[in-house]
């Protein structure tokens, strides 16, 4: 405990001293903060503001960090030590907390009255932000050396700062739209024009059920989720029997045209319908021509939603499945069909009642993706409405009311726990283990006759609607205007992606910078959020500490809210200080990183589930730490899970499109901002072929992505 409280002592002394408490106006490689005593207050270090006399703000945090570390070297006993570090840690946090959000422009205006313009407060900076976190992890260490989570320093130090950062970057800024809800028309809290909003017919009504007319966007949006996660669970589920219990000669193509869909824009999936199945769709053209029928809109409403989320989420599905299916014990399977049970008896009373975790959370994911889709009610919607649009037009409609945003945010909130809930008691206390530490070199029993075609014909149905889908995507690239005039062309590909060989090489298409951007920005939050989302997912299922489900419920916040929603909150919360984020690539980083985090952490729980706590117990037993632990024993056990958190983080950065459109800025483009704003103009051609190769670029790197994590190994071959 001694040796990890000076290390986290020492990066404290270094972020006060050294680094610049502030947001610096200049680049940080300069280092004018450093050395720059004429700078302007912001721009320097704290040790030139100690320099300069103004070091009242921080003499609490420089008297901590000594206490600390005096006591560090005399004190013998560590109970004592433990406790002092806890006391001092959550003084030094709340200190920073109250300063940076209400005393720091008083303190600074009475210090610095020559500010020559500068508004305080100020945003906090790289040496701010380290000196939380040194705080932070010397809290943990403290919270290590009373007992807590058995006296384990990196179990308390995961669960520490993964608390942190989902109460800043999730709960903190949802709290900002949320708070509006209560706020009446004088932006005064009002619970009464709350109970209003809240209760209103346009939310609860059941109209649609005795009448012509429409339900509430409540039931319209809780109708949809159920449907949507049952089937998606269903098809994922058959996907996965296919893929790992059947001898179905075309995996490979079957495997890649499941994932495809998440792979594109969820609006592109829209028009493709469209296209296909709308007033003057090829579909409907001929389906009418054929049979001399009239032409309906019946693509526009429910049935089109329903369609367009099933191709957009039942990968989704099928990524958490997979793995699970392949987790399945097949000395239990052995051990049914030694007792005479044939193979459809052993998979619904052995194998499914296995799957149990794996469908919960495939069919909670189905549900909250549903739910929260923006995208697909936006295009197909028509007189649908669900909860995400009517967000999104109390917030830029033609009569805007934050008021009533937040309102219909806390009701798609009560949706999205009460079907937490209700996932967390069908699944109950029992233990779904099936991965042990002992050799199993057995094979899966293959399905049914019967049940074996009932999959496969499931499978290769809803394989070529989507590959029909996708060619329609494919051929929208390569034609002049889509749907009206379909003489072949290369322009749109020419315009947007054109190089030049004049003196060196020159991307010159008007997509390069938004599609490198895209890239880097999501190259570099896919890992992250694979790293917090299995974090959690490990605590969740291997460790006990209090408010445990508050804790899991709260990693779910962000993606159960509209990505409206919280593209308007991060601007509320970040635009600001203490936290200025608005403008910076980071802020991207940051929302992809959370609003993705959920399906990592859902696919860990899934996976983990299987894995049998004696392989723990038994790395423990033989000497290793849990770091070690983690890294030797689950982390390899958990590939599947790794693989599905990776692909759907990076490809949701991609093609993110209602949290991004609100926080990209002109030197940070992201490409579905770009491809909304051309097809805002007309340039259909140019936003369908910017699709396509964003498609083709993310199976690249999900191949790449395979290739790289590899297979997981349950058994000896």
């Amino acid at each position: 405990m001694r040796r990890t409280g000076y290390f986290w002592l020492l990066i404290g002394m270094v972020a006060l001293f050294l680094l610049p408490w502030y947001a610096i106006e200049t680049s940080f490689w300069n280092f004018s903060w450093l050395f720059g005593s004429k700078s302007s207050f912001q721009n320097k270090s704290t040790f030139l503001h100690i320099y300069n006399n103004s070091s009242v703000i921080y003499a609490p945090l420089i008297a901590a960090l000594l206490i600390a570390t005096f006591f560090t070297w005399r004190l013998k006993n560590d109970v004592s030590l433990a406790k002092l570090y806890v006391g001092i840690s959550i003084f030094s946090i709340g200190y920073i907390i109250i300063q940076a959000f209400f005393l720091d422009g008083f303190i600074h205006l009475a210090i610095d009255q020559n500010s020559d313009g500068f508004k305080y407060p100020l945003g906090l900076g790289i040496g701010g932000f380290l000196t939380c976190v040194s705080f932070l992890f010397l809290l943990t260490t403290g919270v290590s050396g009373l007992g807590k989570g058995r006296g384990d320093a990196f179990i308390i130090g995961i669960i520490g700062a993964i608390l942190a950062l989902v109460l800043v970057f999730v709960f903190y800024p949802v709290s900002q739209i949320l708070v509006q809800a209560f706020t009446g028309e004088e932006q005064r809290l009002d619970i009464g024009h709350f109970f209003n909003n809240f209760l209103g017919k346009d939310i609860w009504s059941l109209a649609c059920l005795t009448s012509s007319n429409y339900c509430g966007v409540a039931f319209n949006s809780l109708f949809l989720a159920v449907m949507t996660g049952l089937g998606t669970t269903i098809l994922g589920l058959a996907f996965a029997l296919v893929i790992t219990r059947t001898n179905f000669r075309g995996k490979k193509i079957l495997h890649i045209l499941t994932v495809v869909p998440i792979i594109t824009p969820p609006f592109v999936i829209g028009l493709a319908l469209i296209l296909l199945f709308g007033r003057t769709g090829i579909i409907t053209d001929f389906v009418a021509d054929t049979l001399d029928i009239s032409k309906t809109r019946w693509v526009y409403g429910f049935t089109g939603v329903y369609i367009a989320q099933l191709l957009s989420f039942t990968p989704i599905a099928f990524l958490v499945l997979v793995g699970v299916v392949e987790g399945i014990s097949p000395s239990m399977e052995e051990a049914s069909q030694t007792l005479n049970a044939n193979a459809w008896t052993t998979f619904k009373k052995v194998s499914l009642p296995l799957m149990r975790p794996g469908l919960a959370n495939a069919f909670l994911i189905g549900f909250i993706e549903s739910i929260a889709d923006f995208g697909n009610p936006l295009i197909l919607g028509g007189n649908f409405s669900v909860l995400s649009t009517d967000i999104y037009y109390s917030i830029i409609g033609s009569s805007t009311s934050t008021s009533k945003a937040g309102t219909l945010a806390i009701v798609l909130l009560c949706l999205t726990l009460s079907a937490f809930v209700i996932q967390r008691a069908w699944l109950g206390k029992k233990s779904y283990s099936t991965i042990t530490g002992k050799g199993d070199s057995g094979k899966n029993i293959e399905l049914s006759p019967k049940f074996s075609i009932a999959c496969q014909s499931i499978t290769v149905i809803w394989a070529t609607f989507t590959f029909v889908v996708y060619s329609m995507i494919l051929f929208g690239s390569f034609v002049k205007l889509w749907g009206y005039d379909n003489s072949f062309t290369m322009d749109h590909y020419t315009r947007s992606f054109a190089i030049s060989f004049e003196n060196g090489i020159n991307f010159v298409g008007v997509a390069w910078d938004s599609y490198f951007t895209t890239l880097i920005i999501s190259g570099i939050a896919a890992p992250l959020t694979a790293i917090v989302g299995l974090a959690t997912a490990y605590i969740l299922v291997r460790q006990r500490f209090a408010f445990k489900n508050s804790f899991e419920f709260m990693t779910m916040l962000s993606f159960a809210i509209p990505g409206t929603v919280i593209g308007v909150s991060y601007i509320m919360a970040f635009n600001t200080p203490p936290i200025e984020l608005t403008g910076t690539a980071i802020i991207l980083i940051v929302v992809f990183i959370f609003r993705n985090m959920p399906v990592g952490v859902r696919g860990g729980i899934a996976a983990m589930s299987q894995l049998d706590k004696s392989l723990d117990e038994a790395s423990i037993t033989l000497g290793a730490n849990s770091f070690t632990t983690v890294r030797r024993v689950i982390l390899p056990l958990l590939k599947p899970a790794i693989l599905a958190a990776l692909v759907y983080s990076f490809v949701r950065a991609i093609t993110s499109v209602s949290a991004v459109i609100f926080l990209v800025s002109a030197e940070h483009n992201m490409a579905t901002s770009f491809i909304v704003g051309r097809v805002e103009n007309g340039e259909f051609g140019i936003g369908i072929a910017y699709s396509t190769v964003l498609i083709f670029t993310m199976l690249a790197v999900i191949l790449l992505m395979q290739l790289l994590i590899g297979k997981r190994r349950l058994r000896s071959k």
